[in-house]
């Protein structure tokens, strides 16, 4: 009985801190949704055509090979999964994304619109 109990213990404490460990990089982070070759500054479309939308652009651009990028902070997160649900359809916009964040770089776990 008390050999079942250690083990069960142990169990519990390295469970424990495997998830804080694993949580430890998880965060929640507030900005716009860009791409890497405009970042915060979207330029016209063509010359005198005039200045396209942040949305309109930011896939645009990545359409002809840039990369999502998140702009928060006063920093450009790399976003690790380009294909992650909802990225195009929030491009150009200021969303809430929580992900793994590893130096400049997040994978992204969910992200949504942010409040105004």
């Amino acid at each position: 009985m008390r050999q079942t109990f250690a083990v069960f213990v142990a169990t519990v404490i390295t469970t424990s801190l495997f998830a804080a460990a694993v949580s430890a990089d998880q965060a929640t982070l507030t900005g716009q949704i860009s791409d890497s070759m405009c970042k915060a500054k979207h330029e016209e479309a063509a010359e005198g055509a005039g200045k396209m939308a942040d949305h309109d652009c930011t896939v645009s651009c990545v359409k002809g090979g840039s990369k999502y990028v998140l702009l928060a902070d006063g920093k450009i997160y790399q976003i690790a999964n380009q294909t992650f649900a909802d990225l195009e359809k929030l491009a150009g916009q200021t969303v809430k994304m929580t992900g793994d964040v590893k130096g400049d770089a997040i994978t992204v776990t969910s992200v949504e619109a942010a409040k105004r």
